[in-house]
């Protein structure tokens, strides 16, 4: 006798919010787990920083609510839960790696559905130091500014709102943004964050110095003002403004950080949507719309506007370096940056003059020394160019003159926005004859120092900008190549000096175009000195260059 079979159900999973949460939960937990379990020294190194967060935590709350009661708690507050939210902003940007295990790119190929997926990926966010931090400066700037009932129940909708919309901020702009963080690009970016970072730290050491004074936090006052309007802050100020028995203005404020965490919700699920539905450069049809891009930007460009010849295309290369090679590109944007805030912080703080700006002129002079090192191992293809000092100096003056395409204006501008700023007009053409002078004798020395001192500038790390044993021979070049550049410029500056001493101060406009000439004929004096040196020296520049 034959039986019936009796069918089985099968239940499929849900994803829905509820399973999905505690699964990214539990995976965020794992991998920080398994991840400690990897070494002594991450458990040590994360052991210590999460003490020296949460000392620096603590000593930060309880500073905020020293401050209560005091008329600028106000203002200090709403600006360090604003600094506190531009940092989470542009963290991703910098730190594109911190944080793996919330990569969206790692998540494309998961059953998922966005709304879901940011949801899970929100609150397996707030896993970590980074937002215990912050939460902790959201519960001492609310307890700073709490002042009766209705501000203790403000207080209890903000601190978790500053919370989420910093967190949301940061993975809406990293989601936003990873297509360009995974690429080279992003990677450009990374290696100039140390010098962001650098020249940002000279603007808060002013700003320090500034509130340092009796009356500095006056200063806060009215940036505070609208910083009050703009989430997270609007919600801790919320805080303030219950207690003060305006409950309407309270209850604006945050509504706007609701809104705000709403419309970045928003942006990071219009966000990991685009990631899940469009191809990406390993598809066919993202090479077919890269071609495209490509024929498009195929035209003549600025590139045509170069000289003809060896000259022209040296130049082209010089430039696509400083542009595509990330060492080439950190030089220039530190010289380019720090050249430009030396003069800014030296004017603000009330000292210096207008030949600060000669600063600017020695940071891109120094980018013409070791030029075949900055080639690394492809100047094997250059040398087999170069047959005679003739074609040497071709090489030598193409690649001057792309950096003198760009210092020229940029060192113009400097001097000019220095006196400008300054209000010394009269000391505009001296100070950029002297350095427009400076930069030719740079160029000039640069040119032999790099046949005479070639170094190996290494590519697989990004802190090392010499290669072990080259050390002295890096010194030699930019250290003396400088001292020369300088004493070069003795007679000019001995010429301004000589004038100002006998009053002819209506004569100071001829350092202008005599620095002009002067530095002209320095770089091309150089040039000559260093061409038939560099083609009687190749075989030992390519051995030198191609060591790292």
């Amino acid at each position: 006798m034959t039986g019936t079979a009796t069918p089985r159900t099968v239940t499929t999973p849900r994803t829905g919010t509820a399973s999905a949460t505690p699964v990214f939960v539990r995976m965020k937990l794992s991998l920080l787990r398994n991840g400690l379990r990897q070494s002594s020294g991450r458990r040590a190194v994360y052991v210590l920083s999460l003490a020296v967060t949460m000392l620096f935590a603590a000593g930060q709350t309880l500073g905020l609510l020293a401050l209560r009661g005091n008329e600028h708690a106000p203002a200090v507050i709403i600006t360090v839960t604003s600094v506190a939210a531009l940092a989470w902003a542009v963290m991703p940007l910098f730190l594109p790696g911190g944080d793996e295990t919330l990569d969206p790119t790692r998540l494309v190929m998961l059953p998922l559905r966005p709304r879901p997926l940011v949801t899970a990926l929100l609150v397996a966010s707030l896993i970590g130091i980074g937002p215990l931090f912050t939460l902790t400066l959201a519960v001492g700037s609310a307890g700073a500014l709490a002042h009766g009932g209705a501000a203790v129940v403000a207080a209890v909708v903000a601190v978790p709102l500053v919370l989420l919309v910093c967190v949301a901020l940061a993975r809406a702009v990293a989601a936003g943004n990873i297509r360009l963080l995974t690429s080279r690009r992003g990677r450009d970016l990374a290696v100039l964050s140390g010098l962001l970072i650098a020249v940002g730290a000279q603007f808060v050491s002013l700003g320090v110095q500034q509130l340092s004074r009796p009356d500095g936090l006056d200063v806060l006052n009215p940036v505070a003002d609208v910083l009050r309007w703009v989430p997270p802050a609007s919600a801790i100020d919320s805080v303030r403004s219950a207690g003060a028995g305006s409950y309407g203005t309270a209850l604006v404020q945050l509504l706007l950080a609701i809104a705000t965490l709403a419309l970045l919700l928003r942006w990071w699920r219009h966000s990991l949507t685009r990631l899940m539905t469009t191809p990406d450069g390993s598809t066919l049809q993202a090479a077919t719309r890269d071609d495209k891009r490509a024929a498009r930007r195929s035209g003549p460009g600025p590139a045509s506007l170069l000289p003809s010849g060896r000259t022209g295309t040296v130049m082209l290369r010089t430039l696509r370096y400083a542009w595509r090679d990330p060492k080439s590109k950190g030089s220039w944007a530190a010289a380019l940056a720090v050249g430009l805030v030396l003069p800014v912080v030296s004017a603000l703080q009330g000292n210096g003059s207008v030949y600060m700006a000669c600063w600017a002129t020695g940071l891109l002079g120094m980018q013409m020394y070791n030029q075949f090192g900055q080639d690394t191992s492809a100047f094997w293809m250059v040398a087999q160019t170069i047959a005679s000092p003739r074609d040497a100096y071709l090489e030598l003056r193409g690649r001057a003159l792309a950096l003198a395409l760009v210092a020229v204006p940029y060192v113009t501008l400097v001097v000019l926005g220095s006196a400008a700023f300054r209000r010394e007009w009269a000391a505009f053409p001296e100070a950029l004859g002297l350095s427009l002078a400076l930069l030719g004798s740079l160029l000039g020395t640069g040119a032999v120092a790099s046949a005479l001192f070639p170094y190996s500038i290494p590519q697989d790390s990004g802190y090392k900008n010499v290669a072990p044993g080259q050390a002295g021979l890096a010194w030699a070049g930019i250290a003396g190549g400088l001292a020369t550049g300088v004493v070069l410029c003795g007679p000019l500056i001995g010429v301004t000096v000589w004038l100002h001493v006998a009053g002819a101060h209506g004569w100071l406009w001829v350092v202008l175009p005599v620095g002009a000439a002067y530095g002209w004929g320095m770089a091309v004096l150089g040039l000559r000195l260093g061409a038939p040196r560099t083609a009687a020296r190749l075989p030992e520049i390519l051995a030198a260059v191609s060591k790292g």
